[in-house]
């Protein structure tokens, strides 16, 4: 099956690009007018939105390219590297909000118009909570890791204005100026662990990580469907790249049928996963059925068919 169209995915982008512009105006001026360095650690991070917004259109673009001369599947996984970038400038951010923090809580300052600052702080989070939001629904509606990590990466920075803005109310209501910090240092913590699971899922989608198992699991019903006396089905195995998805396996059909007979079924398996399934990819691999060597390629890696095994030495 034939690729979704992906071009139109980069609205998204534009769409943090501005949410992204829009927080650093408003919390880098809530930062000025309070002195409060969980604020400044809040406008760092948004800092860190815009460049990943940018990184995440351009992976995008990528992503979208048709296949040609010298990537024959694609371009699907640049997808994967935009995702990586943004963790690791998620892993920037945490640095210097963190090295913020431990100097601040070594010479606490007192935190000035609090009222001011926390406001621009709340309608600046307001906005990228609504972007994540929308982000994410449409990562997970068009299997976008871009979309997804970008708008996880907005959550972070709604809860991260959260945690930052309770630490502010504290130091007002107690007095504590050294709680400011340590928010910010609870801030950061959060952020680097956000980052970790980011660079993760972007290494095991460039490892070629097998399919959900859900996934594999209704893509292997599917194919128990047309196994019958004549057809077994083995060697199933899944790959995801990006929105794309891949699956190849070997249809065994007896040895006296006729090329065409045997594409014709294999034709037929091909066209009903296309049916069911999105943006996937089949490979099939004809075998006699009745010759040994054909069950010589099992392995633990693959992803089983829940139906009665043949027995390779009975012929069909």
């Amino acid at each position: 099956m034939s690729p979704t169209p992906r071009t139109h995915l980069e609205r998204y982008a534009w769409l943090s690009i501005a949410a992204a512009l829009a927080t650093i105006t408003m919390k880098t001026g809530a930062w000025w007018v309070t002195g409060s360095v969980g604020l400044l650690a809040d406008a760092a991070e948004s800092i860190v939105n815009l460049v990943a917004a940018v990184a995440a259109l351009v992976a995008l673009r990528v992503a979208a390219r048709a296949a040609d001369d010298n990537h024959h599947f694609g371009h699907s996984k640049a997808e994967y590297f935009s995702a990586a970038i943004e963790g690791a400038m998620i892993f920037v951010a945490a640095s210097f909000i963190i090295w913020q923090s431990i100097g601040r809580l070594l010479d606490p300052q007192p935190v000035e118009r609090a009222g001011v600052g926390l406001a621009i702080s709340v309608v600046a989070s307001v906005v990228n909570g609504a972007v994540a939001w929308v982000l994410l629904r449409a990562g997970r509606r068009h299997r976008s890791i871009t979309l997804r990590a970008d708008g996880q990466h907005l959550l972070t920075d709604v809860w991260t204005s959260v945690g930052v803005v309770v630490g502010v109310l504290l130091v007002v209501l107690t007095g504590l100026d050294w709680l400011d910090p340590v928010v910010a240092l609870l801030v950061g913590a959060n952020i680097i662990w956000t980052g970790w699971r980011l660079v993760s899922e972007s290494g095991r989608g460039l490892m070629d990580e097998a399919l959900d198992p859900q996934v594999n699991a209704r893509i292997a019903d599917a194919l128990a469907r047309h196994r019958t006396d004549e057809v077994d089905i083995h060697g199933l195995r899944t790959r995801g790249a990006g929105h794309l998805s891949f699956a190849d396996m070997h249809v065994l059909v007896p040895g006296a049928w006729s090329v065409r007979r045997a594409h014709d079924t294999v034709e037929e398996i091909e066209h009903a996963l296309a049916e069911e399934f999105d943006d996937l990819t089949v490979t099939i691999h004809i075998e006699p059925r009745e010759d040994p060597r054909a069950y010589d390629d099992f392995g633990d890696y693959e992803v089983p068919i829940q139906t009665l095994p043949h027995d390779p030495e009975e012929p069909a």
